[in-house]
């Protein structure tokens, strides 16, 4: 066999069953070995779509995603997606084609220093260098994005390497990673710090999904009974109709979660990183409190917050040693207090569609199981405040980067990866208009995702920051050009409808759920319809704003 057929083999030994692509020149051997090689391949219609539909797929299910571009301008476009995989710690490989070996290097037709351009944001990055060491690379490739903190990693190919004819009948199998057992003596500190606590909370982030930690942390919470937030990554870790959960907190979080932090004199934080969209003004985040940081990244212990305990170790591991019951009962009983001083409001006055009201509607009428898709902006946040998630499995949403396109292809690779379930896209006019193009993978492989267009024909988040720190000087956010979405969508087959009143809401959103194909519910919403609370920029998280001055 030659390199393109051993990668295709190299990719089954992988449990690979799934990738997603767009050919071109210098990864057209790959391509030919695909054509028979028993491994699905989904065109989508650009190489940043292919990269966002393997993180869908990934986020939704656990496994490796699998992106393949040819070299140049293919795996240019494959950037912004490594780079959203690796802030948000999503297990991906890409491969690209790169152009033949002895032409690197002089400017050759679609030549670009992947590698190089790669390396800020990947886990790691490969040019394998003979047909020899493909199989070695492969198996590396894998580990890497699955162990540990998970992340990206690009495998650059040039063609000849493709090519090459070699004796590649043994296949590489390399074991995972393993973590040495933490250090008694951090433990027994950490153990001591939460008996001594009256006013602990447990901060949880996206690296427990990455752990594969959820049954452990909720039985962590379980025993602990302690007042518990998530980071806009972490929805879904903690079971929200549990009475200590408190929602999300930062910028955007609930009222009662950011001020219990603001109380706390011990975070246990688990899998997270002190992002500044979490803490505001990182200086006056939690300022009493001590910290007991968990995570399998050495690098995020001390980078932002001086930890008191650290434990960098498997989160599976680490929260059953840690479980004790706690006596704090006046402290979560101001906690529920707190929690139900400030529920969310949904009695918005007039004829328009309220975003809040509606998500909230059509969260009480998915099936428990459901994955959400976000784009980034206004919806992004409406939809981590006011709908409800079972699992971090079914909430997918650009965290880190805070990719606007993400959605749609994220949907993508979400439906792939899990037919039997419904998948729902939640996006803003601005947006959707950035993968736009998928529209036709959908309609390629028949998928019947539901998606939610909420239009205010703006750039809303921006313009609500314009509106609040710029004088509402509006700058190029104003959308009133926006096509008609519902007959855009139907030139890609795609049924769909415009609503634009809210007793219209309810009937709609049976409809698109009953519905057998793929369908747009296109919502009309308010322009200055502002996302609340919002801490401001440079703020501490008790000073956030509730409505406009």
């Amino acid at each position: 066999m030659n390199g393109a057929q051993y990668l295709v083999k190299a990719l089954h030994q992988q449990g690979v069953t799934q990738v997603f692509g767009y050919p071109g020149g210098a990864i057209m051997p790959v391509y030919d070995a695909l054509y028979d090689g028993g491994i699905p391949h989904l065109l989508c219609r650009h190489e940043q779509g292919a990269a966002m539909a393997a993180i869908g797929y990934a986020r939704s299910t656990g496994k490796v995603g699998v992106c393949i571009a040819t070299s140049g301008p293919g795996a240019t476009n494959l950037i912004t997606g490594l780079a959203d995989a690796l802030l948000d710690s999503v297990p991906v490989v890409a491969l690209t084609g790169q152009v033949a070996s002895p032409l690197i290097g002089t400017d050759a037709f679609q030549e670009v220093d992947v590698l190089g351009l790669s390396l800020a944001c990947t886990k790691h990055s490969f040019m394998v260098q003979s047909v020899d060491e493909l199989g070695q690379v492969v198996a590396d490739a894998f580990r890497i994005a699955r162990s540990g903190r998970p992340g990206p990693v690009l495998v650059d190919i040039p063609k000849d390497i493709q090519l090459a004819q070699a004796d590649l009948d043994t296949l590489i199998e390399l074991a995972e990673e393993q973590y040495a057992d933490d250090e008694q003596q951090a433990l027994a500190a950490a153990r001591s710090l939460l008996a001594d606590a009256k006013k602990p909370v447990l901060y949880v982030g996206g690296g427990v999904i990455a752990a594969d930690a959820v049954a452990e942390l909720r039985q962590f919470a379980a025993t602990t009974q302690m007042p518990s937030v998530t980071t806009l990554k972490g929805i879904g870790t903690l079971d929200p109709a549990c009475p200590h959960f408190l929602g999300m907190l930062g910028m955007h979080g609930t009222k009662a979660a950011n001020l219990v932090v603001q109380e706390a004199d011990l975070l246990v934080v688990a899998g997270a990183r002190f992002d500044d969209r979490v803490t505001g003004k990182l200086a006056a985040f939690a300022p009493h409190a001590k910290i007991i940081h968990l995570d399998i990244d050495a690098a995020e212990v001390g980078k932002l917050r001086t930890a008191h305990v650290a434990l960098h170790n498997d989160l599976k591991t680490v929260l059953p040693q840690l479980a004790q019951t706690l006596s704090i009962d006046s402290w979560r009983e101001h906690c529920s207090a707190m929690k139900n001083d400030f529920p969310w409001r949904y009695d918005h006055p007039g004829e328009r569609i309220y975003a809040p009201l509606l998500l909230k509607q059509l969260s009480d009428a998915l099936p428990q199981n459901s994955v959400v898709c976000c784009d980034v902006g206004q919806h992004q946040m409406w939809v981590a405040q006011h709908m409800r998630f079972n699992s971090p499995r079914n909430h997918i949403s650009s965290s880190g980067l805070g990719t606007m396109g993400f959605g749609l292809p994220a949907a993508v690779g979400a439906k792939m990866a899990r037919p039997d379930d419904e998948v729902v896209l939640v996006s803003g006019d601005g947006s959707f208009m950035m993968n736009v193009q998928e529209l036709g993978t959908l309609r390629r492989a028949k998928l019947p995702v539901k998606m939610v267009l909420l239009d205010n024909q703006r750039l809303g988040m921006v313009r609500q920051w314009q509106e609040l720190f710029f004088d509402a000087r509006f700058s190029e956010t104003i959308l009133s050009d926006n096509p008609d979405f519902v007959r855009l969508a139907a030139a890609f087959d795609i049924a769909g409808e415009t609503i634009t009143r809210k007793e219209e809401v309810p009937a709609a959103i049976a409809r698109m759920l009953q519905s057998d194909g793929a369908y747009l519910l296109h919502v009309s919403i308010a322009a200055e319809d502002n996302v609340w609370p919002l801490v401001p920029p440079g703020a501490a998280n008790q000073d956030m704003m509730e409505s406009k001055p």
